[in-house]
C-alpha cells in the first residue's frame, strides 16, 4: 500500500509540475550570452575495469583480483560556448581526489590462500571538453545530457617508482590517460544564477597499469579506470 501510495504521490508531482501555469523566467537574457563561467564542486566513486590474461597454473598464482571503489572529492572551474540556443561546448578544468583499494588474492604451491592488498591515491588533474545538448526551459527548469572526452594527469601517479629498490611491490598506474565521459543533469535557474546537479561517468579508453614484471602486473592484461560523478554547478 505504501508502495502503490508513493507512486501515486510521484505520479501527481510529475504531472503536476508539466501542468504549472507559465511562471516569470529568471535569467531571461542567460541563453543570449555566447559565453559563461562558473564553478563545480561534487563527489565521486573511483573504480577499476581489470582484464587478466588466461589463467596458467604453472607460473600463475593469482586467483582473483577485487577493487574497492572509495569515495572521493572534486572542485572545477567551469565555462561554456553557447553554439545554439540548446547545445554549447563545455571546458571544465577539474582537481579530482580519489582512492582504488587492491585485494590481491594469491594461491600458495602449497593451495594455501592468502591476501595482498595495495591502497592506490590519485590526484587527477582533468580537462574534458563535452558538448551539452539542453531541453527547452520549463519556466525555471531544463534537462541536458553531456558527451565528450578527456585528458587526464594524475598529479600522485607512482609511475617513476621502481619496484626493485621497495620491499614490497605497489601497483603503479600511468601518469597521463584519456577517457570518455558522458552524463545527465538539471538545469535550475534561479533568481541571481544558474544551478545544475549532474550526473557522470568517466571511462577510461586506453591501459592504465604499467607492466614492470612484478606478481602485481604480470596477471593482468589491462586496468581500465573509472569514476562516477556527482557533480553541483554554479553559473553565472
Amino acid at each position: 500500500m505504501k508502495k502503490n501510495l508513493t507512486i501515486i504521490f510521484i505520479l501527481f508531482f510529475s504531472f503536476s509540475a508539466f501542468a504549472q501555469k507559465p511562471k516569470v523566467k529568471n535569467l531571461q537574457r542567460f541563453d543570449q550570452k555566447k559565453i559563461h563561467f562558473g564553478f563545480s564542486l561534487g563527489i565521486n566513486s573511483a573504480h577499476m575495469s581489470v582484464h587478466r590474461k588466461p589463467y596458467n597454473s604453472l607460473r600463475d598464482s593469482l586467483a582473483s583480483i577485487n577493487v574497492v571503489s572509495q569515495s572521493g572529492f572534486n572542485l572545477g572551474i567551469v565555462s561554456e560556448y553557447h553554439i545554439h540556443k540548446f547545445l554549447g561546448v563545455r571546458f571544465v578544468p577539474t582537481l579530482v581526489f580519489g582512492q582504488r583499494n587492491f585485494d590481491y588474492l594469491f594461491i600458495d604451491p602449497q593451495g594455501e590462500t592468502y591476501l595482498e592488498s595495495r591502497i592506490v591515491e590519485s590526484t587527477y588533474l582533468d580537462f574534458p571538453i563535452l558538448f551539452k545538448y539542453r531541453s527547452a526551459r520549463l519556466n525555471n527548469f531544463a534537462a541536458y545530457i553531456i558527451a565528450g572526452a578527456k585528458y587526464t594527469i594524475d598529479l600522485a601517479s607512482n609511475e617513476d617508482v621502481d619496484n626493485r629498490d621497495i620491499p614490497e611491490s605497489i601497483v603503479k598506474l600511468k601518469r597521463n590517460t584519456a577517457s570518455a565521459e558522458v552524463g545527465v543533469g538539471t538545469d535550475f535557474f534561479l533568481p541571481y544564477f544558474k544551478f545544475a546537479i549532474e550526473l557522470k561517468m568517466a571511462y577510461s579508453l586506453d591501459d592504465a597499469l604499467i607492466h614492470d614484471n612484478t606478481e602485481l602486473s604480470n596477471p593482468v592484461e589491462k586496468m581500465l579506470p573509472k569514476m562516477f560523478f556527482v557533480t553541483f554547478l554554479f553559473e553565472g
